[in-house]
């Protein structure tokens, strides 16, 4: 048995944190001393104490901490998950207030632009790998655009919508101002898209002009301009650097175009599964005798047992279609592990899927 007091250190919760959940019936002792009243608990209940701690950092409401306390796993992300929105609501909420805020206030000092010159041709293509993976959810509004990351001498495009990620970069041949991140509407890089096809031929250079919130491409004299979203999108460096790891353990070429035409088929095979409460048909990948990806049967085992990976059918052609060409690499690493859709001649361009368990 533990004092409360070692249970406190054990867990990060203070002493008065733990009597409070004691109250609170959220994390009842195992032992209360008839004479002395002193709590004393188990070492069972060190992880669920901890548990309550991390909920408290995050500012969970004491209700659902109980809930969460007594849940199991699948029933305690939906909490997180559902906790999550509600601060990245919150979020958005104070920063438009802000914005208001700063408009009122005035202009502490005026925006530095930023300027690039890009081929449209590359710009294009970029465009074309990371739209596929624009969230769509409007619980999740900082999913819903295009990071444009703009380094020295380029711009890095990145999408996600939580279950896939994608990536895309275009040289610049000239740039003036900055480093600066923004994130652009869906719409607006639809339009930006439309514009690099118009008049082809006539220029093969587009200009990128970040100022303050306001973005504007320009292409042969025409442009399209929006205000950036008002979002801190995620660190995608961070989650690249998550789901990659130390290097896959399989770098499988695939023919594009058979793996498209074998996905098509309509008795291409598939496991049925719910995922996130909605039914998908989930296309299990493994490995053949050689080494070579194949599609799986359902049920069917991969060789000696070997690599079963389920994923998404249709936004693994998505992937496909986005990154184009002919020969592409799949990066596989295990059931539960991200795999990544790759271009052999462009290290910069991928995308990244999160596999559905089997």
């Amino acid at each position: 048995m533990r004092s409360i007091g070692e249970l406190a250190r054990a867990s990060g919760l203070t002493v008065s944190a733990l009597r409070f959940y004691d109250s609170a019936g959220v994390l009842v002792p195992a032992l209360v001393d008839p004479v002395t009243g002193y709590r004393w608990y188990t070492d069972d209940q060190v992880a669920p104490a901890r548990l309550v701690a991390g909920l408290r950092r995050v500012g969970m409401p004491v209700p659902e901490i109980a809930a969460a306390v007594r849940s199991e796993p699948a029933a305690v992300h939906r909490l997180l998950d559902a906790h999550l929105r509600r601060l990245e609501d919150g979020l958005a909420d104070a920063r438009r207030e802000l914005s208001r805020i700063r408009t009122l206030v005035g202009p502490e000092e005026p925006a530095v632009a930023t300027r690039l010159m890009l081929s449209r041709t590359d710009l294009a293509r970029a465009v074309d790998a990371v739209r596929f993976a624009v969230g769509t959810d409007p619980e999740l509004p900082v999913l819903t655009g295009v990071l444009l990351d703009v380094e020295p001498d380029a711009v890095r495009l990145v999408a996600t919508d939580r279950h896939r990620l994608a990536l895309a970069r275009a040289d610049a041949a000239r740039t003036e101002g900055p480093a600066v991140r923004v994130l652009v509407p869906a719409g607006f890089v639809d339009e930006v898209r439309a514009l690099l096809d118009t008049g082809a031929g006539s220029t093969p250079e587009a200009h990128l002009t970040v100022e303050g919130t306001r973005v504007a491409v320009s292409v042969a004299g025409r442009s399209a301009s929006a205000t950036a979203l008002p979002y801190d999108f995620p660190d995608y460096r961070r989650l690249v650097r998550a789901a990659t790891g130390d290097g896959p353990a399989h770098r499988i070429p695939v023919d594009a175009a058979a793996l498209r035409a074998a996905l098509r088929r309509p008795d291409a095979p598939t496991v049925a599964r719910d995922h996130d409460g909605v039914p998908v048909a989930v296309t299990v990948l493994g490995l053949d005798d050689r080494g070579g990806l194949r599609l799986l049967d359902p049920g069917e085992g991969g060789p000696d047992g070997g690599l079963r990976i389920g994923v998404n059918g249709d936004y693994l052609l998505d992937a496909l279609d986005a990154a184009g060409g002919t020969q592409l690499v799949l990066e596989l690493d295990g059931p539960i592990a991200p795999l990544a859709v790759r271009r052999p001649d462009d290290e910069e361009s991928f995308s990244i899927l999160m596999p559905i368990r089997l």
